[in-house]
């Protein structure tokens, strides 16, 4: 069952053990004391509250429901078609049994659509395996007698090298395998979970939804301290870089025979250097990537925290990093429904002005900030080309010509010196450009600023939950793809 949320910053780590078995077996009590051991065996391996995930079907899939909630385990039933289906294929006292396991279940979820009946067992099997950690398989090592059976569950676990637990239902022996891939405690949970508080006021006495502020406040917290100027320092490589070329340019235009003249070279080309090898090896890049996406991954779960209904936020959210994070969010936002009674009018203004027009706020402010310096990026390229133009024309036309010779000033500005800096120049201004990705942030904040305005309208006249519960989803879930959008550029930026 759920274990209760201590007033910490911390959020708990969820391990969930997936099981397959057969439906017919010769003991069941036996089958049932095996299932336990092994569960046993796998709340020792590592900190933290285990979750069954099973189907329901008649046999070994009870006994493994019936042992998850004698040991005081959730289960997330997984059933392979609606249940008035289902109860098809049981007999009448097994049915009822299966129906008060199934009333004692945190969370029951039907897998199949429209598909034929092997189909549906077989998706079901298959999502029973994606879902865990560790799979239990009560198996006598036959093969599969039907679409979906045990055998088929186990060869699929093994494609995926997924951590099994393969236990003989006659005997009870057990035999592991790929069990140095289970993850006892996930690193990058650990690391948040590290984070120092925030600080500020407490959020409160430590249900469901104050764990989850508090790992948000504490995320965003380190994520601003430790935010890097990177486009900054990458924009000074480009900027030295093209010193050290006007200055070189212009030695050999000018005729300039200084001695200072190599050392402000070399030391603009170090400068470029030193920036480069920060941007490389700055540590607190990784470090402040991951803490602002956390946040802003908490920040939609609290968002949505006072809906009547879970909304799927994260259903198609699959980032190898954030898994625990993501998991343990989601339990503890269905764990959190009582705590969520909220009125519908209360929510929605509430969602309007925290939500919605804070974010509206934010992206407007970028766009103000991004979009008059790409019109001046932009303008200083073209400004550099059309330039380099005249003068590699005039250079050009003078010799074709045969004109009088030019000053000595203007040969060396005109023909000398612009003609080789100009290019350089404008190929600085539009290297800061795709720096800064500014075509991209641009475009992309425009269209948020759309989407978040209409969304906010909407919130203003929305009746109904149904409709609300739309609202939320489309807007969440565009912010979200914008967070990854951004998580996905910068996780990189180190290594251009």
């Amino acid at each position: 069952m759920a274990v209760p949320m201590a007033v910490s910053a911390a959020l708990p780590q969820f391990h969930v053990v997936g099981f397959t078995g057969h439906r017919q077996l010769r003991d069941a009590a036996a089958a049932g004391a095996h299932i336990d051991a092994a569960l046993s065996g796998l709340q020792t391996l590592a900190p933290g509250e285990w979750i069954g995930v099973s189907s329901a079907a008649a046999g070994s899939d009870l006994g493994f429901a019936r042992a998850v909630l004698q040991r005081g385990m959730a289960w997330h039933a997984l059933l392979p078609m609606p249940a008035t289906d289902f109860r098809d294929d049981f007999d009448e006292d097994t049915w009822r049994h299966a129906e008060e396991l199934l009333a004692s279940a945190e969370s029951v979820a039907v897998v199949a659509g429209e598909v034929s009946r092997e189909e549906a067992y077989l998706d079901c099997g298959i999502e029973t395996v994606n879902a865990c950690d560790v799979l239990v398989a009560l198996w006598d090592g036959e093969p599969a007698r039907g679409r979906g059976g045990t055998a088929e569950m186990v060869a699929y676990a093994r494609e995926l090298a997924k951590p099994l637990v393969v236990v003989d239902p006659e005997t009870g022996e057990v035999r592991r395998e790929n069990m140095e891939r289970f993850q006892a405690v996930d690193t990058e949970l650990a690391f948040l979970n590290g984070l120092p508080d925030a600080g500020g006021e407490d959020p409160g006495a430590g249900g469901a939804r104050d764990a989850v502020l508090r790992m948000y406040r504490k995320a965003d917290a380190a994520a601003n301290r430790s935010a890097p100027q990177f486009r900054l320092l990458t924009a000074s490589t480009v900027l030295l870089h093209v010193a050290a070329t006007l200055i070189a340019t212009a030695g050999l235009a000018f005729g300039w025979h200084s001695p200072a003249l190599p050392w402000a070279k070399l030391l603009l080309v170090l400068g470029a250097l030193a920036a480069a090898l920060a941007i490389r090896h700055y540590r607190a890049q990784r470090n402040w990537v991951r803490c602002r996406l956390a946040a802003e991954i908490c920040r939609a779960a609290l968002a949505t925290w006072g809906m009547p209904r879970r909304t799927a936020l994260f259903e198609d959210l699959d980032l190898p990093d954030s898994r625990q994070l993501i998991r343990s969010l989601h339990m503890l936002h269905r764990r959190g429904a009582p705590e969520r009674r909220a009125n519908l009018d209360t929510f929605r203004q509430q969602y309007r002005v925290e939500r919605l027009e804070d974010q509206l706020r934010y992206y407007r402010h970028r766009l103000d900030r991004a979009e008059p310096l790409l019109q001046r990026l932009r303008f200083g390229f073209a400004s550099a080309t059309v330039l380099a133009i005249f003068c590699l024309a005039a250079y050009a036309l003078h010799g074709a010509l045969g004109l009088p010779a030019a000053p000595p000033l203007v040969e060396s500005v005109v023909f000398e010196f612009l003609p080789i800096a100009l290019p350089v120049v404008a190929a600085a201004f539009i290297g800061l450009v795709s720096i800064n990705d500014l075509h991209r942030r641009v475009a992309r904040y425009r269209e948020m600023c759309v989407l978040l305005e209409a969304a906010r309208r909407q919130a203003g006249v929305t009746h109904s939950w149904r409709s609300l519960e739309h609202l939320v989803r489309h807007a969440e879930r565009a912010l979200l793809r914008e967070v990854l959008e951004w998580h996905t550029l910068m996780s990189h930026l180190d290594r251009h």
